[in-house]
């Protein structure tokens, strides 16, 4: 394409609700902490390897007998609050800031598990109640 010679009415996308296609024979729920795998499409999160954490559900999306892409989902990035894992994998106040990685939908933890799991997002906050993670997905692909 050339380069412009008169003004253009560049698209814009409002908002901070995303949306992309499931992946196949997937089940998220609304809340979920959603990742994308290799091939681009959604998947709930859980202790895989090749996948990367864009932020929480805003809807349940039942593809469990679909193909990639037969529906899409509504999610957020942002900063969520999530269960913090336990033992040598919990996370704590000294660790603000730092990656933190997928052990399911709804738990995070302060390691790969040796190699084991996907990055989520980064450690926002700790509170009584979980971990709060921050959601950038491409600032976590940088990490």
């Amino acid at each position: 394409m050339a380069a412009l010679t008169e003004g253009r009415n560049t698209p814009q996308a409002l908002g901070d609700i995303r949306t992309g296609p499931v992946a196949a024979a997937a089940l998220i729920f609304e809340g979920a902490l959603v990742m994308r795998n290799a091939a681009g499409d959604l998947v709930p999160a859980s202790t895989a390897t090749g996948l990367m954490g864009v932020g929480r559900a805003e809807e349940r999306a039942d593809n469990s007998a679909g193909a990639a892409g037969d529906q899409n989902l509504a999610y957020r990035p942002g900063v969520f609050r999530f269960a913090n894992s336990a033992g040598g994998d919990a996370i704590g106040q000294a660790d603000i800031g730092k990656v933190v990685y997928a052990v399911d939908d709804q738990t995070v933890a302060l390691t790969d598990g040796t190699g084991t799991r996907s990055k989520a997002g980064f450690v926002d906050a700790i509170d009584a109640q979980g971990v709060w993670v921050r959601f950038d997905e491409a600032l976590t692909r940088l990490a």
